[in-house]
């Protein structure tokens, strides 16, 4: 994108970063120790679906991420189904990944990035909510956006520009969050192996 978008383009997503790293961590975060919130949710057909039946009491790994027009998201999914799917399998855990976008935006993300694991939509950021890790591109961010083509407004379920911090939990097979790792600069990401070491030192 750097080499395609003008610098005046750009820079707004530079300063929002700055900004949102400044900001840090959200101090309403949700604690390990608290039970994960359940929701009525959709899957990649539009389906409803809770949170809690989809875990299937087991453990689990699950993944917040912004929308399927976010490049870094899509970036971190595939590394997710190539180093934690098959994993996580032999652990006897799942993975599961959580926007605020359209199920055909989910349906766009699984296919696009030939995902194995189950991606749902949280309509108007229920659980994301709850968990305390919500935030909102700045008006030049959203301006900048605009230029590029995109509206992420339009591409959520509740026409709001809302959106979580790139988050992983591992939570256990009784729905208890044990770990959490949020992430205000969107740019990273929870690595694979931090993931798994955190899955196997807590579960």
């Amino acid at each position: 994108m750097a080499e395609q978008a003008p610098a005046e383009v750009l820079a707004p997503f530079a300063e929002e970063l700055r900004q949102l790293a400044a900001t840090g961590v959200p101090d309403d975060v949700a604690r390990p120790g608290t039970r994960l919130p359940d929701a009525d949710l959709l899957d990649a057909h539009g389906s409803p679906v809770t949170l809690h039946e989809a875990l299937g009491r087991r453990p689990a790994v699950v993944v917040f991420y912004r929308g399927a027009w976010c490049p870094y998201c899509n970036l971190a999914l595939r590394a997710y189904q190539d180093e934690l799917v098959e994993p996580l399998a032999a652990r006897g855990a799942g993975l599961i990944a959580i926007s605020p976008q359209k199920p055909d935006g989910t349906l766009t993300v699984r296919e696009t990035n030939q995902l194995t694991f189950t991606v749902l939509s949280d309509a108007g950021n229920t659980i994301a909510g709850r968990l305390g890790i919500l935030t909102e591109p700045t008006d030049d961010a959203k301006a900048a956006q605009a230029v590029l083509g995109l509206d992420v407004a339009a591409s959520n379920a509740d026409g709001t520009a809302v959106i979580p911090m790139p988050t992983t939990l591992v939570v256990d097979g009784s729905g208890t969050i044990r770990w959490i790792d949020v992430h205000p600069d969107y740019v990273s990401r929870s690595e694979p192996a931090a993931i798994l070491a955190a899955y196997d030192a807590l579960i």
